[in-house]
This record gives structure tokens, C-alpha cells and sequence, in this order.
């Protein structure tokens, strides 16, 4: 493959957790074209496991889908935080727990065509209950899951969130199975 050349990134949209441009890319047949590029921080994920196997999910509205969704813990980075730092802070925030025993099970490019977010996912064992702290906008409701029961909600398109579908397809393959 030869050789693609950004020649230039325009900010199109400021925001909040994300910055959209419009690149112009020069591609290897020499042809220039123009493709959007959306700019992330990144973030990190947890999939937290309780001592008899049930795995910690969070039940929060999804404004971008107009309804509540089933989730691993999850949440975007602060300023210079290390991602097993962010993932940490958003087992406890969103779920009332803590774990000093946090391993990376996998790391997520989510949509590679048009955006450069990371997320790493931990795997959280030795949880010990803490204190829910939501941030202001955040409603959430914590469930507890055996992995059976997951998968079938998987299956079944319950869960359809990336980051959680990916993260319960990876610890049951390289955990349970």
C-alpha cells in the first residue's frame, strides 16, 4: 500500500467529550479527498467480578439512543489520569464499589473508520463496597449478573453496547469457558 498524506484538519465542532473535523487526505492514487475524523480523549472500562462470579453491569439512559442500556462501568479519562487510575474511579463512582485488584483484559479501538477512541477494559476482582458518587447528569442503577445470563441478553440484542459486548465476550472466553 502506498502512501496516504493528511494535508490538512479542520475543527469543525468543539465539544464536550469529543472535537469533529474534516480532514484532507491525499490518497495513495493520488486522488485528495475529504473525510470526517472525530477526536477522543479515550477512556476506560471495568468489568467488575464479585466473589461468586456475577458480574457488576449499570443500567443509565443513553440520550444518543433514547433509552436506558445495560453497561460495564465505564467513563472517559481526566487530564493526565492513567487509564487503570480512570478505571478505578469509574468502578467506584458508578458502582459503589472498589477494587485494588485491577487487570487489563482488553483494549478497544471503537470505530476505527471515523474516530480514534481507546478504551482499556479491566477486569476487577476483590471488590469491596464503597460509595456511589454520580456525577450530576448520571441516574444509575447497578445489577449483579450471572455470565449465562449475559450472554443471553447478548443474544438476544438486550445488550448491545460495544465495549460491554466485547469485554463479557472476552472474559468468558479467556476466564470461564
Amino acid at each position: 500500500m502506498d502512501k496516504f498524506d493528511r494535508l490538512d484538519r479542520k475543527l469543525v465542532h468543539k465539544g464536550t467529550i469529543i472535537n469533529m473535523y474534516e480532514d484532507t487526505v491525499r490518497v495513495s492514487n493520488g486522488n485528495v479527498v475529504h473525510w470526517d475524523f472525530i477526536g477522543h480523549n479515550g477512556a476506560a472500562a471495568v468489568i467488575p467480578v464479585t466473589k461468586d462470579g456475577k458480574i457488576v453491569l449499570v443500567k443509565q439512559w443513553r440520550n444518543a439512543l433514547d433509552r436506558f442500556t445495560y453497561e460495564i462501568p465505564a467513563g472517559g479519562l481526566n487530564p493526565g489520569e492513567k487509564m487503570i487510575d480512570a478505571a478505578a474511579r469509574e468502578l467506584e463512582e458508578e458502582t459503589g464499589y472498589k477494587s485494588s485488584d485491577l487487570e487489563l483484559l482488553i483494549s478497544l479501538r471503537t470505530t476505527v473508520a471515523f474516530c480514534n477512541e481507546k478504551i482499556e477494559v479491566y477486569i476487577a476482582r476483590e471488590l469491596e463496597k464503597a460509595e456511589q458518587n454520580l456525577d450530576e447528569d448520571e441516574e444509575i442503577e447497578v445489577y449483579e449478573f450471572e455470565i449465562k445470563e449475559l450472554l443471553d441478553m447478548i443474544k438476544s440484542c438486550e445488550i448491545e453496547d460495544s465495549k460491554t459486548v466485547s469485554a463479557i465476550l472476552a472474559y468468558y472466553s479467556f476466564f470461564v469457558k
